[in-house]
């Protein structure tokens, strides 16, 4: 790779062995991605959990932090595993807990600013047309490419940490004008009138194009899509095809129009989705044994404006007895719900709301799915009905207000 003088002063420890051992390992994921050079990067996002990062990570992190690592550029975390006010309440395990307190306070040494969410596009921080950041969460990136037309790849733990300390990442992937151009055209005349709509057609795009490098440009809508339904369209594209970009024409920046978002490719065959298509989805999803006592809203974190969606469903109603409903967001959100009454007029239906946390990453959750014998999760989120098979639920897609319904009546239809 080529390095310039300050990459060199890097190697050369002029800035601690923290930042030097990190330029190194960025050194070797260029020459993997057959990266030329870096670029700078403004602003960094990462994962940091005891869940995903493990007694590893944290003795790691405990490591970086010893050496006196400092950020150098504006960093932040994804959505942690443990709400400290109700992790006694889900049977979490106290080891793990204070684990996750001692995580936390390692990266505040660092100077990273413990935000702990997955939606920093929507509540912390909008990077612009051009701008190269190194964000780690999947969702949070494939919103950063495609809405604002940042430049970032999926960045690993170390890697997104790496950047956090040096200023910079290997220049590949989506930081190159090669790999932003459409592959896939998509033409929509299914009316999408749901947020859980808009992940049932990120699910149907990303399991037939299953590639990193597949960016779908979505054309024919009638109207300008919100920035939820945006989210909950990449979130499912990242999570079912590992795609990290898509356009869509006069929406997006970088598809003015059709033949701009596919930069003189061929498409192929275009793809039609209709409402057929979309109740296809839903039919896809078998009630399994019927148990309708878990509905989540998560993955990705609640928007302000979805709160107040809840709130206005929830209203005059309540959780069935014997069945569970979490919504989770970020503390900024949760305060300004608080204060509006939307968080109030959900907790008085019987609705858990944690804060901080994204319901995939619960620390114990398979244990807490035996203790309270859950079976079906049920959620309007499409990313969270794939990616939360491992903690073996039966998992089923469906509308937000049909989510509510099913929380309040106990019956999954």
């Amino acid at each position: 790779m080529e390095l310039d003088r300050e990459e060199r002063a890097i190697l050369a420890g002029e800035r601690g062995d923290a930042a030097r051992r990190s330029l190194e390992y960025q050194v070797e994921v260029g020459r993997f991605w057959g990266a030329r050079r870096f670029v700078r990067v403004t602003n960094v996002h990462m994962m940091g959990d005891i869940e995903v990062m493990g007694d590893g990570g944290l003795e790691w992190l405990r490591g970086q932090a010893g050496q006196g690592a400092r950020c150098r550029v504006s960093t932040t975390t994804n959505a942690r595993c443990i709400d400290f006010a109700h992790c006694e309440r889900l049977g979490q395990d106290p080891a793990e807990v204070a684990k996750e307190r001692e995580l936390i306070a390692c990266l505040r040494r660092m100077d990273v600013v413990t935000t702990d969410t997955c939606i920093n596009y929507q509540t912390v921080y909008q990077p612009h047309l051009g701008e190269h950041v190194a964000w780690g969460d999947t969702g949070t990136v494939i919103y950063a490419n495609s809405v604002f037309g940042a430049r970032s790849n999926f960045e690993s733990g170390p890697a997104a940490l790496a950047a956090a300390l040096t200023g910079r990442t290997p220049e590949y992937g989506f930081h190159l004008d090669a790999h932003r151009r459409g592959t896939v055209a998509v033409r929509l005349e299914a009316a999408l009138g749901d947020l859980a709509d808009w992940g049932a057609l990120g699910k149907l795009v990303g399991e037939a194009n299953p590639s990193y490098y597949a960016v779908p440009v979505f054309h024919g809508f009638e109207r300008t899509p919100t920035a939820d339904e945006l989210k909950h369209l990449g979130a499912a594209l990242a999570s079912y095809g590992s795609m990290g970009m898509f356009h869509f024409v006069g929406v997006t920046p970088e598809a003015p129009s059709l033949a701009a978002a596919l930069g003189g490719r061929s498409p192929g065959a275009e793809r039609v989705i209709t409402d057929a298509d979309i109740d296809q989805v839903y039919r896809g999803y078998g009630p399994g044994d019927g148990d309708a006592r878990l509905v989540v809203f998560s993955g990705p974190q609640q928007s302000l404006f979805e709160m107040k969606r809840l709130a206005e469903l929830f209203a005059g109603r309540r959780v069935a007895p014997g069945s569970s409903c979490f919504a989770t967001s970020n503390a900024g959100v949760l305060a300004q719900a608080r204060r509006l009454g939307y968080a109030q007029a959900l907790e008085g239906a019987g609705v858990t709301l944690l804060e901080g946390v994204c319901f995939y990453i619960l620390q114990n959750l398979s244990p807490m799915r035996e203790a309270n014998h859950w079976s079906n999760l049920v959620s309007n989120s499409a990313k969270i009905v794939n990616i939360i098979g491992a903690h073996r639920f039966n998992t089923v897609l469906r509308r937000t207000r049909d989510c509510v319904e099913i929380a309040c009546s106990g019956e999954l239809r």
